[in-house]
């Protein structure tokens, strides 16, 4: 038997204060599933697109942008300690 793994929700915060968060989602063929491929930062939807669509639809049938503070993400990995690593990672190399 498969034990479940445990997920716990991300808080929510902006990652910049000059634009709103966009979640990018794209299908690669009609029959492909709808799939996740990252962020952009952009103001309006509409410039959200011409940013998603120069980085990721190039190889999409359909693009779908949504608003970042409207998505719930959960998480079975520890992000306070990937981001404790990274700031170790960081003064280790004295940055």
């Amino acid at each position: 038997m498969v034990e479940r793994t445990s997920l716990t929700r991300v808080d929510d915060h902006p990652r910049t204060a000059t634009g709103r968060e966009w979640e990018v989602f794209v299908r690669e063929s009609e029959s492909a599933p709808l799939r996740s491929v990252g962020s952009v930062t952009a103001p309006t939807s509409e410039a959200a697109h011409e940013q998603a669509s120069a980085l990721f639809a190039w190889y999409a049938t359909e693009l779908w942008l949504c608003p970042a503070d409207e998505v719930v993400r959960y998480t079975s990995h520890d992000l306070a300690a990937a981001a404790r690593a990274t700031d170790h990672d960081e003064t280790a190399l004295g940055q």
